[in-house]
């Protein structure tokens, strides 16, 4: 039986990604200020969604990601590509 998950058995391609993207910057973002971002693009989630879809436990849509790129100034492409860090 098939089972939507990534080769490392996570729900996401993007959620270590993502967490760098928030954490790396030179003003941190937290989970909650993500969230936030995300809800002024539409997008209804909050901080418990945000740490979930960074540890890899809750699947990603496609709406979330193209608004996570927006917010980030990447493409989605760049999103979901993989990293050694997420391999």
């Amino acid at each position: 039986m098939f089972k939507n998950k990534s080769s490392t058995g996570k729900n996401n391609l993007c959620g270590g990604k993502i967490y760098r993207l928030r954490t790396n910057r030179n003003k941190k973002m937290s989970q909650r200020m993500l969230a936030d971002a995300l809800q002024l693009r539409g997008v209804d989630v909050d901080k418990n969604a945000i740490q979930r879809i960074e540890s890899g436990q809750r699947f990603v849509t496609d709406i979330e990601i193209r608004a996570l790129a927006h917010i980030f100034g990447i493409s989605c492409d760049e999103l979901l590509a993989s990293d050694s860090e997420d391999t």
